[in-house]
């Protein structure tokens, strides 16, 4: 279970990430993915660069507080969830989920679930930066 959940600078590779998932049970039939990229362009305006902060050790504790949830309220057998904190160019990855289950559904549906609450309850925010200056996207949690 070590590293199931991660923030971290460097990059990831989704490849090493669904095969350690896969090495947790060879009950698993179904695997979900959601890879989040930064957008060159946004609310109307392009961008050059996305920063990313944290609250550090809350966003991680956070993190790790959904996993388990995600654990108890579906039927998956495992979850990993990794994300960027630094400054990413567009195309550059930033968020990674990987569900693992014994069938499809329940795999797309946690993994569906897990980052629409990253995204409401862990303190991690990111400021666009634009040819105009620089922005703080709207804040959560």
């Amino acid at each position: 279970m070590v590293n199931v959940v991660r923030i971290q600078e460097a990059d990831f590779s989704i490849e090493a990430e669904v095969d350690a998932l896969r090495a947790t049970s060879k009950r698993i039939g179904g695997i979900a993915t959601f890879l989040g990229c930064a957008r060159e362009f946004s609310e109307g305006r392009d961008v050059d660069s996305i920063a990313f902060e944290q609250y550090a050790g809350m966003a991680e504790q956070a993190l790790r507080a959904l996993r388990r949830e995600a654990l108890e309220r579906f039927d998956i057998i495992d979850a990993r969830i990794i994300h960027r904190v630094t400054t990413v160019q567009a195309g550059d990855q930033i968020v990674l989920i990987v569900v693992g289950a014994e069938h499809r559904k329940p795999a797309f549906a946690a993994c569906e679930w897990l980052i629409d609450r990253l995204k409401q309850r862990v303190p991690i925010w990111k400021k666009e930066i634009t040819p105009e200056g620089s922005a703080w996207v709207t804040p959560h949690p």
